[in-house]
């Protein structure tokens, strides 16, 4: 079984977010990066998970951006993946990033795609479907659970009051969710031999990217809380009416 696994390097989710270039790039400056966990933990976990049940195989992962990223990779090769691609570039759009994936996955013979149902910067939920379409290939979002009979793939994925069981052969591109898999963290011998395992660097291929930024803008900041006397229940119900609006 031969699986690609797409991951992104995310800011840690206590980093303070901030803009520069008049608010139409990210400000990186001063901030801690991780891998983004949907992809850490459900995609790359599941396909190391299918290829130990298969016990045969390679899991090979996937990240679009520049030299600054190697860290990051090498974390998902001391997961256990076998063989890291990064794209060198740096990227702009969810289609930018879906373009370089699927142009290197093309000619690689992937029995199946995967990558985290979001990332939790942008939480577009873009690329996956985008590479799908590129390839002409199913995909399945949200993903919840997964099991492979041969080439014949049962996943479920959760709907409005229930679950949604499909069926889809190999090939094909998967977005998953909690649930999928539970995180697994690297230990000394996998961080070691991390080191050694192959991380290929190829240039990316051309884009003719329709989408730009045009700004960025952080949420309002919060209001102070305002304190009412528990015997005032009249200055409440008028409070949660005409500001909180939600009566």
């Amino acid at each position: 079984m031969k699986l690609l696994v797409c991951v992104s390097k995310t800011p840690d989710t206590t980093s303070k977010i901030a803009f520069t270039s008049e608010n139409t790039e990210f400000d990186s400056s001063g901030i801690s990066f991780i891998m983004n966990p949907y992809d850490e933990w459900y995609a790359l976990v599941r396909a190391l998970e299918l290829k130990e049940q298969v016990g045969a195989g390679t899991v090979t992962i996937i990240n679009v951006g520049p030299a600054a990223n190697d860290t990051v990779i090498r974390k998902g090769l001391a997961i256990g993946a076998d063989e890291a691609v990064r794209v060198d570039s740096d990227p702009k759009s969810a289609f930018f990033v879906a373009k370089q994936i699927a142009a290197y996955a093309q000619e690689q013979g992937f029995d199946a795609i995967f990558l985290g149902k979001e990332t939790i910067d942008y939480n577009g939920s873009e690329v996956g479907a985008m590479v799908a379409e590129l390839m002409d290939l199913p995909f399945v979002s949200y993903g919840t659970n997964l099991e492979m009979n041969g080439n014949l793939a049962t996943i479920e994925r959760d709907i409005e009051g229930g679950t949604e069981v499909l069926e889809v052969a190999t090939p094909f591109v998967l977005s998953a969710a909690k649930g999928m898999a539970e995180q697994r963290i690297p230990n000394m011998r996998g961080i070691m031999m991390a080191k050694r395992k192959p991380l290929n660097v190829i240039p990316a291929v051309e884009c003719n990217d329709p989408s730009t930024v045009s700004l960025y803008e952080l949420p309002p900041a919060k209001s102070a809380v305002k304190m009412v006397d528990p015997e005032n229940m009249d200055e409440l119900v008028r409070l949660l009416h005409e500001e909180a609006k939600i009566i």
